[in-house]
């Protein structure tokens, strides 16, 4: 975690009979009152090299030094060393291959850790950029490929590209049941009426079209490939459940429980990016990419497909 130079301060004699919190709220103003009384719980605030308790009174001349926590701002800034696989790299663009697990952008409870804190590592530059560059986003838990502007030229052309649906995203998912051999779902895309956090198809919702077919049948499950159109939050997931077949290991629009137990463990929802195709801003030449699925989403379809003991 990144580190903030710690403040050092004398408490002035005016200030003698105050409580310590009293006290450090007049020196510091800069910061609130909650986020001192935090340090203080947490041991980040020393009073001539004692952790003093809030109710501690100060007589003056004490030294106070203040070890600040990073703010969660802070945190969504800062460059962080996290490993990157990089499938294509030139002066306009980065092709990442994402691993499960890795937020995309900084936000509430993942505040470092993040893709963003990455690419402010491996391209200083980026922080020139809105969100470093960063024109789409998967998932925390899906894998596969996105791709990041270097420069303000292509960032813009990479978004017209995305709203005029020329940039080609292709998803493997695994999902519940045995749906057609193909098909189309469109249907909008809103917040969920009762549960904020998830998304769902409502009434006077945002455009959103998937299309998709079958790769391969399971006993209990299939392997799809679905094309976006659009480019909502959840989209896939969303609608793969709205017309019957949610995505294998989805904790949030899947099924709790199925008759497959195979099915059941899979920890996260079997939704991998394996291929991506667009215009090259600069060149003007199409381009394609393509990574094959991560491990423990190939193991599982190697499961159900007998080839491998179970």
């Amino acid at each position: 975690m990144p580190s903030l130079s710690p403040l050092r301060e004398s408490i002035p004699v005016d200030l003698a009979g105050l409580r310590a919190d009293q006290a450090l709220a007049r020196l510091f103003p800069e910061h609130s009152r909650s986020r001192l009384q935090s340090w203080l719980k947490s041991g980040r605030i020393l009073i001539d090299g004692k952790s003093p308790d809030s109710k501690s009174k100060v007589w003056g001349g004490e030294t106070v030094q203040v070890s600040p926590e990073p703010s969660d701002e802070v945190l969504a800034e800062q460059a962080e060393d996290i490993p990157l696989n990089v499938v294509f790299e030139d002066e306009t663009l980065l092709v990442i291959d994402k691993p499960v697990g890795l937020v995309v952008h900084p936000g509430s409870g993942n505040w470092s850790g993040t893709l963003l804190n990455a690419l402010l590592h491996h391209d200083a530059g980026c922080r020139a950029l809105p969100r470093a560059g960063i024109v789409h986003r998967l998932d925390k838990d899906t894998s596969g490929l996105l791709v990041v502007a270097r420069t303000l030229e292509a960032q813009t052309d990479l978004v017209r590209q995305l709203q005029a649906r020329s940039v080609k995203r292709h998803y493997y998912a695994l999902v519940h049941g045995m749906p057609l051999e193909s098909g189309r779902v469109e249907a909008p895309i809103g917040r969920h009426p009762v549960q904020r956090t998830k998304m769902a198809v409502v009434p006077g919702g945002r455009e959103a079209l998937t299309h998709f077919r079958v790769i391969e049948r399971f006993e209990r499950a299939t392997l799809v490939e679905c094309s976006l159109a659009t480019g909502r939050t959840h989209q896939i997931r969303v609608h793969m459940a709205h017309i019957g077949h949610p995505l294998v290991g989805d904790a949030t629009y899947g099924k709790a429980r199925s008759a497959d137990p195979r099915l059941d463990a899979f920890p996260r929802q079997a939704l991998h990016a394996w291929q991506l195709g667009l215009i090259h801003p600069r060149t003007g030449q199409p381009c394609r990419w393509e990574t094959p699925l991560p491990d423990d989403f190939r193991q599982l379809l190697d499961v159900l497909g007998g080839r491998q003991g179970a």
